[in-house]
């Protein structure tokens, strides 16, 4: 059910938010680990390279669209902050109407791509058929992952974020049975693995649908919200796109790393896809605190509440701080373990390799969880440039550990982009929230029309009446200097 962030003490209230996250993530990233150890297992390592081979490609596209979405649900967080009922629908209306338009894009286009984009970053000859099918089949299911994304969005802006757990499990565990069905059963190869998501994803985007209707009130647009303006369109767009061009940024620079990998073979490729895959899971962890952050932010300032957002991003760096040390812990102790799993006892190199590379990036998860809290908080307060910033120095850092650590070390070499990503982008993000956060007094308090009285909501949401709101700020300044 919707809640408030705008009262009770912040790492509490912070925390609440994130666990669900936290729990979906794994339980996501652990369905990408099954389709993993289902494909390696079954169709073998050229295969698993093949999937790993379209995944910097695919998240160039759909990463986009993930940025993207999670930027039209800022504005409806900060009006759900403010009291404003009224443009809680606008805005889930003007989201709507632009992730369709998008969705339309990618499925119309991206499927026509694929097959060239992958001969383009050189992918080894005998991987191209294979990652072409998983490539067009995960294409053609695009909108159902943008719609499951923007939807679960919109229903965090409102501060729920266990509703969507109880989705994305739901369509996590139908797809652990779909890929085995399509695969291991009925003989269908990646391009099974592909469909198993998308059909997945698609009874998620109807079980969210059904529920937003039947038990959310405030999201539930009517006729007269669907008249969306160009202001709103603008505003929207102005927190989207550069959203979802950070993410594409930064999948540029894993296509750089994923040329320097096929150029070292399917040893590499495959060595990275599986270490991505754990990887991915102890980074998913970090990054729901900076979710939670960042709709904290956004609620509080909505709600003119600067000195709560202070506060829950200082409690908040403490905690990514706590989670970073354990998971890197983790991975270092048990990283070769791990891998193990997904291989044979015959890929002893593979399995070294792959455990390197959690080994490095394990190191440094202090500074991956930092980097998403305070890049999380920017974004919650509306700031688009120094967070698109960071994933340009994030593209530079990658590029450069592919093209020049690659060239002289070869895999070990490729590895350290991550890491050297991470620690530049926190050179700018530091004194960037550090700036932000001595405005944030002036930004609230002195705008016109701006005052501290709380306004009761337009209409009911939970059956509770929410107070702690003001009314809706003017859009935030871009420029952090």
């Amino acid at each position: 059910m919707p809640k408030v962030l705008t009262a009770g003490r912040p790492w509490r209230v912070i925390l609440a938010f994130a666990v669900p996250l936290l729990v979906g993530n794994v339980v996501q990233q652990l369905y990408q680990v099954v389709d993993a150890v289902v494909v390696g297992r079954v169709l073998g390592v050229d295969a698993l390279a093949a999937v790993g081979a379209t995944g910097s490609l695919l998240f160039l596209l759909l990463g986009f669209a993930w940025g993207l979405t999670s930027g039209f649900a800022i504005p409806t967080a900060q009006a759900f902050g403010a009291g404003d009922v009224a443009a809680v629908r606008r805005s889930v209306a003007t989201g709507t109407v632009l992730a369709g338009a998008m969705s339309v894009i990618l499925t119309v286009g991206a499927p026509l791509l694929a097959g060239p984009a992958l001969r383009l970053m050189r992918t080894p000859a005998e991987l191209v058929p294979q990652a072409t099918t998983f490539a067009v089949v995960s294409f053609l299911g695009a909108s159902t992952m943008m719609f499951f994304n923007y939807l679960a969005a919109i229903l965090r802006a409102i501060g729920d974020s266990r509703t969507p757990l109880v989705f994305l499990v739901l369509s996590c565990g139908l797809n652990m049975v779909l890929v085995i069905a399509l695969v291991a059963g009925l003989g269908r190869g990646v391009g099974g693995a592909a469909l198993a998501t998308v059909i997945s994803q698609a009874v998620s985007v109807a079980l969210c649908l059904t529920y937003v209707r039947r038990r959310v009130p405030v999201l539930r647009v009517r006729r007269e919200d669907w008249r969306v303006t160009r202001s709103d369109l603008a505003r929207h767009l102005q927190l989207g796109l550069p959203m979802g061009f950070q993410a594409s940024i930064i999948a540029i620079g894993t296509l750089a790393v994923q040329v320097r990998l096929n150029n070292l073979g399917a040893e590499s490729v495959a060595a990275y896809t599986t270490a991505a895959r754990v990887d991915g899971l102890a980074v998913a962890l970090l990054a729901s605190l900076g979710i939670a952050v960042s709709t904290f932010a956004a609620q509080n300032y909505g709600a003119g509440r600067p000195d709560r957002i202070r506060l829950g991003v200082v409690q908040s760096v403490w905690m990514s701080i706590a989670g970073g040390l354990l998971l890197g812990a983790v991975l270092i102790a048990a990283g070769s373990s791990i891998v193990a799993q997904f291989f044979g006892s015959d890929e002893a190199r593979v399995v070294a390799m792959a455990a390197y590379l959690l080994h490095v990036n394990g190191a440094l998860y202090i500074a991956l969880g930092v980097l998403f809290v305070l890049r999380g908080a920017l974004q919650g307060l509306g700031y688009t440039f120094v967070p698109t910033f960071t994933g340009v120095i994030e593209l530079t850092m990658r590029v450069g550990a592919a093209v020049v650590l690659g060239a002289a070390f070869g895999f070990t070499g490729v590895v350290w982009g991550n890491p050297l990503a991470w620690l530049g982008a926190l050179v700018v993000l530091i004194p960037a929230y550090v700036r932000a956060s001595r405005r944030l007094d002036v930004r609230v308090h002195a705008r016109p029309g701006v005052t501290p009285e709380p306004v009761v909501l337009e209409g009911p949401i939970d059956g509770s009446v929410v107070i702690d709101a003001v009314v809706p700020l003017a859009d935030p300044v871009d420029a952090l200097a």
